[in-house]
């Protein structure tokens, strides 16, 4: 009798041929939608300290600006770069040698020391569009042997088409690697738990290399480390014959000797760096005079740990502002920016799959992987976006590709029921997002108003991450606009691409930073002009709640109009 979390690659394997061109029209159409809507995004807030750190390690092989996040997906974008010996890197400047100098090293490679800041960022971009790709792959095989062959179609579609991760899949910066990564390694924990009797050495080894390449791709992915305790430890695989609690024993000490060689694999990844460490905090600084592997990721743990207590900057939510971040920050941004479509669906398939014993086992282990992601998240007090959470999304989906199990179908009278629902489903999502397209980033369900009022409810990441700039461009030239008063949020420049433009209070440059505290327009009675406001910059995000008086007047009013979802467009006369 088959067990309920036995490996199905039968019904993976039937049917190939029929699923097959559904599925290259799938991949063909993201890649279409992706390359299409990327071309036009102008770099986003983060992309050039990611691009200048990947190309920094590729040329110098020194990890120093990977503090925030280890190299592994910083030089996978990067590689295209190679193509274009000429790139200077500003090694010759002072923020080569500062401790936290990649965001200065950055504006100078892409903004001055070079001037191909189109080309480059079209470049970094093509590798995360195929590791999304993957990432739909991953997700087609394993619903398949989750769920039967199937759920493998759907499962890619919701992958592929799901706005959030369709958003992130075009950025060169570590979320799209992340999710991948964590995904791809707890697939291959699956697979390898399905065998408690022994410990098939190449399957262990696929893990352990897979679990190497999350851990070097983004600090955050040592989130997982609680996930994957947590589902070796559930009884939700074939029983052993020496009983649950050495067959849980097992698991553990597999993972345990699988983080260990992932770590090796990290210390690969950082180039066998060697060095003294480098601590910033009171309890650690002591030990800063010891030498040892890979110093660099030890100290970006530490900053990391800081950041997650303290929060980078004050979160925002609902119009509320919290410097210690909202614990309901990353649940209420599932909400509210989660198809809703894809909400009904998670809710039906964990009931109907969680209500069957011989479902019951392969729905929570993906509800535990990401249910206790979000756990993990919600302890954090940086709350700067949805795509922190993106590594818990893909659990979700495969759990919705689970309505199409031949379990589900046995009744006769609903026969056709569940599998009508999941191809609903992904149909819906296709639509949503060539509704939303090119503005995946900015997509908010209807529930709050739609990625129009996005801005009222969630910044920075979630709607506005600077990407609008040359849109913005775009909308002068149709409008006859010669010039725009612009409160700029992103590192782009704007005259880098000659948009003419007097600056206002904004993020990211100093040329707007610095207007906080002296803005060059009367913040009760707006002169006359047009004003280009980024919806993250209309909140004031640098002021402290009392302080946030210089773009009141805007907030109280709607925009004239917009671009994209993230610049708002006001007409003062």
């Amino acid at each position: 009798m088959r067990f309920d979390g036995a490996v199905r690659d039968g019904p993976v394997r039937a049917n190939t041929h029929r699923r097959l061109w559904p599925a290259v029209a799938a991949l063909l159409l993201f890649f279409f939608l992706a390359i299409q809507s990327l071309v036009d995004d102008s770099p986003t807030m983060d992309e050039q300290n990611h691009i200048a750190r990947g190309l920094a390690f590729l040329r110098t092989g020194d990890p120093r600006l990977s503090l925030e996040h280890p190299p592994l997906v910083n030089s996978l974008s990067a590689l295209p770069l190679l193509t274009m010996p000429a790139l200077r890197l500003p090694t010759d400047h002072p923020s080569w040698q500062r401790r936290e100098g990649w965001y200065e090293f950055a504006d100078l490679f892409m903004w001055q020391y070079n001037h191909e800041a189109t080309r480059i960022i079209f470049l970094a971009r093509l590798p995360i569009v195929l590791l999304a790709l993957v990432l739909g792959l991953v997700g087609y095989r394993l619903a398949g042997q989750l769920w039967g062959g199937a759920a493998a179609l759907p499962a890619l579609v919701l992958l592929l088409f799901e706005p959030n991760l369709l958003a992130h899949g075009r950025y060169a910066t570590t979320d799209m690697g992340a999710t991948l990564f964590t995904f791809l390694t707890t697939f291959l924990l699956w697979r390898l738990w399905q065998r408690p009797n022994q410990w098939p050495w190449p399957a262990w080894a696929a893990a352990a290399g897979a679990m190497g390449l999350a851990f070097g791709s983004k600090l955050s992915t040592l989130g997982f480390a609680p996930v994957w305790l947590a589902l070796a430890v559930l009884p939700l695989y074939p029983p052993s014959n020496s009983g649950h609690g050495r067959a849980v024993l097992n698991r553990v000490l597999q993972l345990i000797a699988a983080a260990g060689v992932a770590l090796l694999i990290v210390w690969l990844i950082f180039g066998l760096e060697w060095g003294r460490f480098g601590f910033v905090s009171a309890a650690l600084e002591p030990y800063n005079r010891f030498t040892g592997p890979m110093p660099t990721f030890w100290a970006g743990l530490e900053q990391a740990a800081l950041l997650g207590g303290g929060g980078r900057s004050p979160a925002f939510l609902f119009g509320r502002f919290a410097e210690s971040g909202f614990v309901g920050y990353f649940p209420a941004a599932f909400l509210v920016k989660t198809p809703l479509i894809v909400i009904v669906l998670v809710a039906i398939a964990a009931i109907m799959l969680l209500r069957r014993p011989d479902t019951r086992r392969r729905a929570v282990f993906l509800m535990v992987a990401a249910v206790v992601y979000y756990l993990f998240l919600m302890q954090s007090a940086l709350n700067i976006g949805y795509r922190h959470a993106l590594p818990a999304l893909p659990y979700l989906l495969v759990l919705v590709a689970g309505l199409a199990a031949p379990e589900l179908q046995r009744s006769a009278r609903r026969r056709p029921l569940p599998r009508i629902l999941v191809g609903l489903g992904a149909i819906g999502l296709l639509a949503v997002a060539l509704w939303i397209h090119p503005h995946y980033l900015s997509y908010f369900n209807p529930a709050v108003g739609g990625p129009a009022n996005g801005y009222r409810v969630l910044t920075d990441s979630n709607v506005d991450w600077g990407q609008d700039l040359l849109r913005l461009q775009g909308w002068m030239e149709e409008n006859g606009v010669a010039s725009v008063k612009l409160g700029w949020f992103g590192t782009a420049d704007p005259a880098y691409y000659e948009l003419a433009h007097e600056p206002l209070p904004g993020l990211g440059r100093d040329a707007f930073f610095r207007l906080w505290w002296a803005p060059p327009f009367d913040p009760a009675a707006p002169q006359p002009g047009i004003y280009a406001i980024s919806a993250s910059s209309l909140w004031e995000p640098p002021l402290r709640e009392d302080e946030k008086l210089v773009y009141a007047w805007f907030r109280a009013r709607p925009p004239d109009d917009r671009v994209g979802y993230s610049i708002l467009i006001y007409d003062v006369d």
